[in-house]
């Protein structure tokens, strides 16, 4: 292994510990299908796997898992395996429960990294996209998001889980959450592409060491109310045939370069082998400006997730640049 590919596969996080820069994102990828990418992704060579409560998965990522530590493919602490608390199980009572369910599900007995979800507090039993009534009011936000911190730095302590983050929160909401942590956040997960770079929010979360890592790395072309695709850029065409990669590959290896973890997700192996092969080459000061001059556009908004265009109003700052 080349030098340049040794030190760009790891990231330090504030606990002293390294986090692999290229994960296999999870979402989208359903029961009958996840367990062949996830067997794949970690034949070719990635050790870190993003997932959800609300992915509605993890029992098969659990099943695979198990069978490739039974034949000797990988070991569990050759993984970095992340997952989310959902937006209905918050709070000191539903957040271990959640937990529990997770851990069960995967089969393993701690998480490398477990994320509030997002800065939303939902009614039991309610999913995605929210309506005003099923909003959890009996507490504020600020009030929410405490104790479930708190409950969050609990499983720390009992040995559940190794790290704790949030996604989708600004950095007026890790700031709140900086108050009374007695754990910091290790990481706050956010869509950030070269069209989103996240400039406020990532010299925030730089200045208490906090890491950023990258859902949507690869823009959402596809998914609904997507107008614009990143990959034909014709910036990350230009670079890409520079280097003789992939406007795909420019894009991640921008990422990782901007000190990212990156999390694309695919179901094609050679479109896994291809989001992994980033290690080889290294995008320059010239790139890098070029990248900079591109169109800054979020792609993820609640505006097409959901059809009732008031909810979102119920969080004051949903949309305010950043995260939610």
């Amino acid at each position: 292994m080349s030098s340049l590919e040794s030190a760009s596969t790891h990231v330090t996080l504030n606990t002293g510990h390294k986090i692999p820069v290229i994960g296999l994102g999870t979402w989208q990828a359903g029961p009958g299908v996840v367990g062949g990418v996830i067997e794949a992704a970690i034949r070719a060579g990635y050790r870190h796997i993003d997932g959800a409560y609300i992915y509605g998965n993890e029992k098969e990522i659990g099943d695979i898992l198990q069978k490739l530590f039974k034949e000797g493919v990988v070991k569990r602490e050759d993984l970095w395996i992340t997952s989310k608390l959902w937006h209905d199980s918050h709070g000191a009572e539903e957040a271990p429960k959640s937990l529990q369910e997770t851990l069960s599900d995967l089969q393993l007995e701690y998480l490398d990294l477990y994320l509030i979800h997002g800065p939303v507090s939902l009614k039991k039993g309610f999913s995605w996209p929210p309506e005003a009534h099923m909003f959890n009011s009996e507490k504020s936000l600020e009030e929410d998001t405490k104790e479930t911190w708190q409950a969050l730095e609990k499983m720390v302590e009992e040995g559940k889980v190794r790290h704790i983050g949030v996604s989708n929160f600004t950095s007026e909401k890790i700031a709140l959450v900086l108050k009374y942590a007695k754990i910091a956040p290790s990481v706050n997960q956010v869509e950030c592409h070269p069209m989103w770079r996240q400039d406020k929010l990532r010299a925030f979360m730089k200045k208490h060491n906090i890491h950023l890592s990258a859902y949507s790395p690869l823009g959402t072309w596809g998914s609904p109310g997507i107008t614009v695709n990143l990959l034909e850029q014709p910036i990350l065409k230009k670079i890409s045939e520079k280097h003789g990669k992939t406007p795909a590959q420019v894009s991640l290896r921008w990422g990782i370069q901007m000190g990212n973890s990156v999390l694309p997700k695919s179901t094609r192996p050679e479109r896994l082998k291809e989001n992994f092969d980033v290690f080889n080459f290294h995008l320059d000061d010239e790139d890098m400006a070029e990248i900079e001059k591109l169109e800054q556009k979020r792609f993820i908004r609640a505006d097409f997730l959901c059809s009732e265009g008031s909810w979102y109003r119920t969080l004051e700052d949903l949309w305010d640049g950043e995260g939610w």
